[in-house]
């Protein structure tokens, strides 16, 4: 699937993933390929995305992530990469 991490700023993350670990406001969750459309408020946390092989972790301040068609987009009002 397609990730794409935006900022106000700039565009932090684009490419192909394999799975995305998220600090909903109400909990922590994943999104795998193929997930069910949402869209979810995001708090302060741990963005971990999982690529082949390869595990980016990135901080970020709150924000909205949408995920629909093997897309997901993440609106973070403001990130910190690990």
């Amino acid at each position: 699937m397609t990730l794409e991490i935006l900022t106000p700023d700039k565009k932090v993350f684009e490419g192909e993933v394999n799975s995305i670990t998220l600090p909903g406001t109400v909990g922590s969750f994943e999104i795998l390929n193929h997930h069910a459309p949402i869209i979810s408020t995001l708090q302060d946390g741990k963005l971990v995305v999982r690529g082949t092989g390869k595990e980016e972790v990135f901080l970020i301040h709150g924000g909205v992530v949408e995920a629909s068609n093997n897309k997901v987009v993440v609106l973070a009002e403001g990130i910190t990469h690990r």
